[in-house]
């Protein structure tokens, strides 16, 4: 690491000497002297350690006794040191992408777009640890915002998201293993999203479908391969990465590919598929695909083309027995508000115009 970020390492170092009990409570740290000759810097880079450390809670200094772990070091609900060695690590590489010359608005959505794939890795459904809000559905660019947000929200509350596709998120509420499902399932008979869907998996019970946004789906390419419709997807030469069996961008996809009488088979890599919109558009950002479909927020993340071709409707499903556990009616405020509207759309590719519309289905 640059010496910029020399005085980071020395708190890192300390921080992991009290946590793995090398530095017991009471013990005396070595001088800022003997410190900075050890690190081969500057005495100011010491004291400037020093001076983070104490303000963190985890060393004292006395005029003419140095500088000594605090007497008691505090359990893990005073003081959950694990968290603050990741949010100092956080703020390392903070500081190093802003130098680098990122904006905090690009960290931010890399961050996102990093989660994103992360959580794809393990779709394993589990038991949550009480006080989570379990998500299952369908993946998006703004249910990820809200998660990484949902201090503001509900600051009780951590949200555990699954990102496993539509029919996923329904099946799930169906046995009991989420509270809330994601979904934009489009029923080509009745032209309409998500209550035929829901009325078939979750017969008898009465549930709510709160607006999440209607968002644009369509065609995300490289500037070098432009494609302008789903029927350039036969072209030879041309590689589609699709979406898995189960999403709603997958059964959309089949229905318009049967109207229009194009076979699967004819679309080079139809049989490629990636779990997340994000995962979609980052095959072609680095090139490892020409088009996908996906959602325009994921094409406007990698900076690629977009071709709109259908709007769809996303809902957030809610069991009406959970309807009133307390980060549900915060989540459902909270989308009412000017100011989550506002967040939602600026992500690009989205109509917030029924963000927080709320519809109950008897089914």
């Amino acid at each position: 690491m640059d010496k910029t970020f020399l005085y980071q390492q020395i708190i890192e170092s300390v921080r992991q000497e009290i946590l793995q009990k090398v530095l017991q409570s009471g013990d005396r740290l070595p001088s800022v002297r003997e410190m900075a000759a050890r690190w081969n810097c500057t005495i100011g880079t010491v004291q400037r350690a020093y001076e983070e450390l104490a303000r963190q809670g985890l060393v004292v200094s006395r005029p003419g006794q140095g500088t000594s772990v605090i007497e008691t070091i505090p359990t893990e609900e005073v003081l959950p040191l694990r968290r603050v060695a990741l949010v100092h690590r956080a703020e390392a590489f903070l500081l190093e992408t802003l130098t680098a010359g990122y904006t905090q608005p690009e960290i931010e959505q890399a961050i996102r777009l990093a989660l994103d794939r992360w959580r794809t890795l393990d779709q394993e459904l589990t038991r949550w640890p009480e006080g989570s809000l379990r998500f299952v559905g369908s993946h998006d660019l703004a249910v990820a915002f809200i998660t990484a947000h949902f201090a503001e929200i509900a600051p009780d509350y951590v949200p555990q998201l699954t990102f496993g596709g539509s029919l996923a998120g329904l099946m799930a509420l169906a046995q009991g293993q989420a509270e809330v499902a994601g979904c934009h399932l489009w029923d080509e008979e009745n032209d309409t999203y998500n209550a035929p869907f829901v009325r078939r998996l979750l017969p008898g019970r009465r549930v709510a479908l709160l607006t999440l946004a209607h968002r644009h789906l369509g065609l995300i390419f490289s500037p070098a391969r432009p494609v302008a419709g789903l029927e350039d997807l036969t072209q030879s030469g041309l590689r589609f990465v699709n979406r898995q069996p189960g999403t709603g961008t997958r059964v959309w996809l089949d229905a318009r590919l049967r109207r229009m009488g194009l076979a699967s088979e004819d679309i080079p890599g139809y049989q490629t598929e990636m779990q997340t919109h994000s995962e979609v558009a980052c095959a072609i950002a680095e090139d490892s695909a020409d088009v996908g479909l996906g959602v325009q927020a994921a094409a406007l993340a990698y900076g690629l083309d977009f071709l709109p071709l259908t709007m769809e409707r996303y809902d957030l499903v809610i069991p009406a027995e959970v309807w009133n556990h307390a980060p549900i009616q915060a989540l459902a405020r909270w989308l009412s508000t000017d100011k989550a509207k506002k967040s939602i759309a600026d992500l690009g590719g989205y109509n917030v115009e029924e963000t927080g519309r709320v519809e109950w289905l008897n089914s």
